[in-house]
C-alpha cells in the first residue's frame, strides 16, 4: 500500500533494523523538533556557503572564482544529506517540501513547520554573512546576468529547480534522502547547474537561498 506520510509505510517491515527504527523514528510526531531544528541549520550552512562565496570573492578580489563558488553548495548540500538526512529528509527547500508532499512521500501538516524552519535558517545564515562581513558583494545575492531580463531569469529559475527535484524526488524514498548515491546525484546536480548557469541567474533553484541574502543586504 502506498505511504500517505501519515504513517510508516507498510513495507517498513521487510527493512533491516537500523533502517526501520529511522523510518520509525521520522514518522514520530513527537520527534517534530527534531527534524525543524534540523531543516534550520541545515538551511544556515547551505546559505552560509552559497552566500558566503560570493561574499570571499568580492572580499578576496576575485581569487574565489565561479567555480568555486558554485561547487561549494553542492559539496555542502551532499555533506548535509550524510549527516542529517535520517534526521528530517535533508529538504533545505520549500520546492523540495512541497515536491515530497505533493507525492504524498511527506504529510502537509509537517510543511508550514519545515518552511519556517528554513527560512530561520536561511535568514540567520545571511545574518550571520552580515554581522562577520557588512554587505560587500551584495551579501551573495543571486542576481540576474547582464541583459538577462527578470523574465528570462525566472523561466531559467523554474526549469533549474524542476531539474532540481526530479533528482531529488528520482533518488530518495519516503522525504528521506536514500544515501551515497541520493546525496552524490544531488550534489552533483547543484554543482552541475551552478556551473552553467550561474552567470545567467545565480543558480538559487531555492526560494530561501535568493530571499535570505536579499533581505539583509537591503536593511540598513
Amino acid at each position: 500500500m502506498e505511504s500517505t506520510g501519515r504513517e510508516p509505510p507498510d513495507t517498513v517491515r521487510y527493512q533491516p533494523t537500523a533502517q526501520r527504527q529511522s523510518t520509525l523514528n521520522f514518522f514520530d510526531s513527537s520527534l517534530e523538533w527534531r527534524r525543524v531544528f534540523a531543516e534550520t541549520w541545515g538551511t544556515f550552512l547551505l546559505v552560509l556557503v552559497a552566500a558566503g562565496g560570493g561574499v570571499v570573492s568580492a572580499m578576496s578580489g576575485g581569487r574565489v572564482t565561479l567555480g568555486m563558488i558554485v561547487v561549494a553548495p553542492g559539496l555542502m548540500v551532499m555533506a548535509i544529506i550524510y549527516f542529517m538526512g535520517e534526521v528530517s529528509g535533508a529538504h533545505l527547500n520549500p520546492a523540495v517540501t512541497l515536491a515530497f508532499a505533493m507525492r504524498r512521500d511527506f504529510p502537509w501538516r509537517r510543511v508550514p513547520g519545515y518552511v519556517v524552519g528554513q527560512l530561520i535558517g536561511g535568514i540567520a545564515g545571511a545574518a550571520f554573512l552580515r554581522a562577520m562581513f557588512g554587505t560587500i558583494g551584495a551579501l551573495g545575492a543571486t542576481l540576474p546576468g547582464p541583459g538577462v531580463t527578470g523574465g528570462k531569469a525566472l523561466a531559467m529559475e523554474v526549469v533549474l529547480t524542476t531539474g532540481l527535484v526530479s533528482t531529488i524526488l528520482g533518488t530518495a524514498y519516503g522525504a528521506r534522502n536514500v544515501g551515497t548515491n541520493g546525496a552524490i546525484a544531488v550534489g552533483g546536480y547543484i554543482a552541475l547547474a551552478g556551473l552553467w548557469a550561474a552567470p545567467i541567474t545565480g543558480s538559487s533553484m531555492n526560494p530561501m537561498r535568493s530571499l535570505a541574502p536579499r533581505h539583509r543586504s537591503r536593511e540598513e
